[in-house]
């Protein structure tokens, strides 16, 4: 009965042993694994907004490059006086 007493008992330490060894591996998975997260940076970046798109002149704008247009028209502004004052009104 002494031989099949210590079977016995090296089968449950030997058991228990590769049961203890299994939970440890796995455990240092899972811990890796919450390490991998928190070391992962978020994503907190923020952005300017985007500037206003170019809606064109309005309406103010256009009536001025019509006054424009009649005095070039007239001679009153020279071609350069004409078009710096169209571009300035449009930029």
């Amino acid at each position: 009965m002494g031989i099949m007493r210590r079977r016995m008992r090296r089968r449950l330490l030997v058991g228990g042993a590769a049961a203890g060894a299994v939970a440890y591996h796995e455990g240092k998975k899972h811990q890796a694994r919450a390490d991998d997260e928190a070391a992962a940076p978020e994503d907190d970046t923020q952005y300017a907004p985007a500037p206003p798109a170019s809606t064109g002149p309005d309406s103010g704008d256009l009536d001025e490059i019509e006054r424009l247009a009649k005095l070039h028209d007239s001679g009153a502004l020279t071609d350069e006086e004409f078009s710096a004052a169209k571009a300035k009104l449009l930029t």
